[in-house]
């Protein structure tokens, strides 16, 4: 599991950032990838990396705002001329089903994939088992969201060596004791799995938030997350602009990773009035507070190991 950047600025596109957009790669997980936001460019963020359009999966909005969404009908139009036949969901806001299914109507643009567009509410917006994603309200200008993104848990190891020294070869029992199954041998003896398999692997958790005010469900949303991303649009010290804007300084993010207990931060979203120099400084003043801190950059990737 890997997190790449497409765009890190906020608001408007600036030189050393594109608007917002990431990728959330679960190509060795499920062999797809989940985009979260897709700010204007987003498909020609895409071109300068590994990524193939086809293997996009889900796009999730926090927001309706322009920079994190008008990225999306190039992005939905290119895929049908770049192999992409699997069907693609939407998920965000109220009203990104209007936005999309104008701009593709008016543009007489045809895909040939199915198009799911689903219109969150707060609560579990997707589970299918191996992954389970919540949305809760944040507190910005407009409705603005932010995920959880929960990997269940995986079976624990199997113990051959184990199964091998109690005379047990290998075979299908092996699979039925990795499944968890009581197994009964031919002379009567019952193999208990938990015997024979080691203990199960936590799962991951990766938190993304939409723009937003510091909030309760910001750090509901990161509790115990191994990586948390979280908007950092203003300086430490900023607390009254970041406020009448709905958005956030380093030193609010920072709170909500600490009280999160969040195992690292990464801050993004990063105004364009910071050039290079500035956005370290952004770091160093969050680090201050957190240590375990990273700042995006277009392009940067960072690797979610597990547990």
């Amino acid at each position: 599991m890997d997190l790449l950047f497409l765009g890190t600025g906020a608001g408007l596109p600036a030189k050393l950032r594109n608007v917002t957009s990431m990728a959330l790669k679960l190509l060795e997980e499920r062999g797809t990838v989940w985009l979260f936001d897709c700010g204007e460019a987003t498909q020609h963020q895409i071109l300068h990396t590994s990524l193939k359009p086809r293997r996009i999966e889900k796009i999730f909005i926090t927001h309706l705002h322009g920079d994190h969404i008008y990225g999306l009908p190039g992005l939905l139009s290119s895929r049908s001329f770049q192999g992409g036949e699997s069907e693609v969901e939407v998920i965000g806001p109220k009203g990104i089903d209007a936005f999309i299914r104008t701009s593709l109507s008016i543009s007489g643009t045809y895909l040939k994939y199915r198009l799911k567009i689903t219109e969150l509410e707060e609560g579990i917006v997707f589970d299918d088992g191996q992954f389970r994603v919540e949305a809760r309200l944040l507190d910005h200008g407009i409705a603005s969201y932010g995920y959880r993104i929960i990997e269940a848990d995986r079976p624990g190891t199997l113990l051959a060596d184990k199964l091998s020294a109690a005379g047990i070869p290998p075979g299908p029992i092996y699979k039925k004791i990795k499944a968890g199954e009581r197994t009964l041998l031919a002379d009567g003896t019952v193999l208990d799995p938990n015997e024979f398999v080691g203990p199960s692997q936590k799962g991951r958790v990766v938190t993304i938030l939409g723009d937003t005010r510091r909030c309760e469900n910001a750090v509901k949303l990161a509790e115990h997350a191994d990586l948390l991303i979280h908007e950092a649009t203003y300086a430490a010290g900023e607390e009254s602009m970041a406020r009448e804007y709905f958005h956030s300084t380093t030193a609010q993010a920072a709170e909500v990773a600490l009280r999160a207990n969040a195992k690292k931060l990464c801050i993004t979203h990063i105004s364009s009035r910071y050039d290079r120099l500035a956005s370290q400084e952004l770091l160093n003043e969050t680090q201050r507070y957190f240590a375990n801190t990273e700042i995006a950059e277009d392009f940067k990737e960072i690797h979610i190991p597990l547990p």
